[in-house]
């Protein structure tokens, strides 16, 4: 008889083999830079670089100036489509700011006003108000007295009539591949990697090729903003669509509706909140191109703060860079508020009157201040006397910060160059291009194998092969830092809000306004306290970067079920532990998620941190645009897109991986 066994075997644990590979690409990394005879494995050739921005600016060049048709050559037909997309601007630019001519063979026969600074005022004011929220009105009203009596309401109504434009077109174009991504899964898949040039692309990369093919002027301006703030909409409306219950489907179908009707009648009415999401994305984005846009000739309130900034005109930079802000809050608020708005059920059809009566009552006051402002001009513009400027007052206090509180300021920004950002920026340049590759490499196959090893690597060797491996180096330590630094403020805060009501509100309010701010209005405080350097990039990118870590933070942690929370309360865990033991390691997919947006936005601030001295990426792209070299500003835009491309599929890999491990909902989110 065998004696049975009293002890179990315990096997010994295994090592994955993408841990191995992790490693031995550590090693590779380390090795190649310690052997002067790998000397091409360190630092990428030069008769290896391909001339890719050379053959792109010729390409370029040939679609403007040489491609033919037959009927018509390619600049004369994006000449036609700016010319289309130039009439509904034009027209809301008359309606807001020049008035109408009606000219004849002699001369000038009648000539219509532009509507009253009174007559939008009280419009705006009163579909404020119908949306029954006070407070609201009482914001949407100080915002708008504050654009006039500042000087600063022809430049608001520029930049509001490309902007109701921009996000009609964007709405519009956002619903139709949206629709069709979702009934066509080859052109999502099509679709899905466009859109992602298109939001992590910096814009600056293809403003040359808006100029050359669309001209001067506003048509330019439409299409670089939409590129950029059109795919929020476009996927919102396919996951919403995707997310339709099947009952809602199947009475449609019971109720004869054809296909068609089944998808605008049915389909997209019920997902009407959802879609707002989409509508209020459109809006923010919008608001953040004004600023780039007005550098190709959208004007407006952008243009005021781009040559104030050029001219370091501070104070009067901020005036404009706050007009901007309440213009962007007050869309963003109607927005929200006109999403939270559900259908209200009458039992009796009311008339025509009673159906439109605020339309018709916002209409008859936009005319009648328009007429009355005829015999009053006071009413049709603001008179010059009533205006006053703040402009002297942000100078003085920026004066007095640097006089009184320099010392504090520059010890302050040497502490973070020298023992953060200096060393982290020598580490990054003293990588090996190769060991680097294949460090992201072997990352890529350990969280999602072989397809995912793959992509990585072809992204970050095609910065490489284009010549731009330091620059991108640059860069990545750039927003690196200002990724970790973003998180260590933001991560804690989230904490904090989930945990506690009343900051929750607060810091909801502190990061929409964060959000609702253009890029570049960041600049200003910026450079009115730190001047300009790598410093002031990292701050300006931080403050903009970092209302995501804070906003997903809280989400995860709040998300977490309420019943574990409990469990752990009755087996004694004190709020700490529950913290630290339950909520944390549940939340932190989420909380990785607001990681990944931070770098996204980090990323997207490159150009605009190049204004202010630093010599990566966003550098190249403005060489680019004063060169008027397309080829240039396009490779280094697609380099900045594949960095971000690679870093948001490492990351989502991961937080799939982590989900599927804790039983979580893969498609959950904020």
């Amino acid at each position: 008889m065998i004696a049975a066994k009293s002890v179990y075997e315990i096997p010994a644990p295994r090592i994955k083999l993408s841990v191995v590979l992790i490693f031995l690409a550590v090693f590779a990394t380390g090795f190649i830079s310690s052997q002067p005879w790998l000397e091409w494995a360190d630092q990428y050739p030069s008769s290896w670089i391909v001339p890719f921005s050379k053959y792109l600016s010729t390409a370029i060049k040939w679609l403007v100036n040489d491609a033919d048709f037959g009927l018509f050559t390619f600049k004369e037909f994006t000449r036609a489509i700016g010319s289309v997309l130039d009439v509904p601007t034009l027209f809301l630019k008359r309606l807001l700011v020049t008035g109408f001519k009606i000219e004849g063979e002699v001369g000038t026969l009648l000539q219509i006003p532009p509507l009253s600074w009174l007559g939008v005022t009280a419009a705006i004011v009163l579909l404020s108000s119908s949306l029954g929220d006070r407070r609201l009105t009482v914001f949407v009203l100080l915002s708008f007295l504050y654009v006039a009596f500042i000087g600063l309401w022809e430049s608001t109504m520029l930049t509001l009539a490309s902007i109701i434009v921009a996000v009609l077109i964007g709405i519009f174009s956002g619903i139709i591949l949206g629709i069709a991504a979702f009934k066509r899964p080859v052109v999502d898949k099509i679709l899905t990697p466009v859109f992602d040039f298109m939001q992590t692309m910096p814009v600056f990369a293809y403003l040359v090729p808006a100029l050359m093919l669309f001209g001067y002027g506003p048509a330019a301006a439409m299409v670089v903003t939409l590129i950029y703030a059109m795919p929020p909409m476009a996927r919102v409306t396919r996951i919403s669509l995707s997310q339709v219950s099947e009952e809602t489907v199947e009475f449609g179908r019971m109720a004869g509706s054809s296909p068609r009707q089944l998808t605008w009648k049915v389909m997209l009415p019920s997902i009407r909140p959802r879609l707002m999401v989409g509508v209020n994305q459109v809006i923010m984005l919008t608001l953040n191109m004004v600023i780039i846009a007005s550098l190709i000739g959208a004007g407006g309130l952008g243009f005021d703060v781009w040559q104030a900034l050029k001219a370091l005109r501070i104070g009067q930079g901020a005036e404009a860079g706050i007009a901007i802000t309440l213009v962007a809050i007050v869309l963003d608020r109607l927005s929200q508020e006109f999403a939270s708005r559900r259908p209200v059920h009458r039992e009796v059809v009311p008339s025509f009157v009673e159906k439109y009566k605020l339309s018709i009552t916002i209409g008859t006051i936009a005319l009648g201040t328009t007429i009355v402002g005829l015999w009053v001009p006071a009413v049709s513009q603001v008179p010059e006397s009533w205006t006053f400027s703040t402009g002297k007052f942000w100078d003085n206090i920026i004066d007095w910060i640097n006089i009184n509180m320099y010392d504090y300021i520059d010890a302050f920004r040497r502490f973070f160059f020298i023992y953060l950002l200096k060393p982290t920026k020598a580490f990054m340049l003293s990588l090996p291009w190769l060991g680097t590759i294949l460090v992201i490499a072997a990352i890529g196959y350990h969280l999602g194998r072989l397809r995912l090893a793959i992509l990585c690597a072809l992204l970050i060797s095609f910065i490489a092969v284009v010549g731009l491996w330091e620059k991108a180096m640059i860069s990545a330590y750039l927003v690196g830092v200002c990724v970790f630094l973003a998180s260590l403020i933001g991560i804690p805060i989230g904490i904090v809000s989930a945990r506690n009501d009343r900051v929750h509100s607060v810091v909801q309010v502190v990061i929409d306004t964060l959000q609702t701010l253009p890029s570049f209005v960041y600049l200003i405080p910026v450079i009115m306290l730190f001047s300009v350097g790598e410093f002031s990039a990292m701050v300006a990118v931080v403050m903009y970067a970092v209302a995501p870590a804070i906003r997903y933070t809280d989400h995860g942690i709040r998300q977490v079920s309420e019943n574990l929370i409990e469990a752990s309360r009755a087996m004694g865990c004190t709020p700490a532990k529950i913290l630290k033991r339950v909520q944390i390691p549940l939340a932190l997919p989420e909380i990785m998620l607001g990681v990944n947006q931070t770098l996204m936005m980090g990323l997207s601030m490159l150009v605009i941190t190049a204004l202010v001295g630093t010599r990566d990426l966003g550098q190249e792209t403005l060489i680019a645009l004063s060169k008027v070299d397309p080829g240039r500003g396009v490779t280094a835009g697609i380099c900045v897109a594949f960095i971000a491309i690679t870093a948001d599929r490492l990351i989502n890999a991961w937080v799939q991986q982590r989900k599927s491990k804790l039983g979580l909902d893969a498609t959950s989110g904020p």
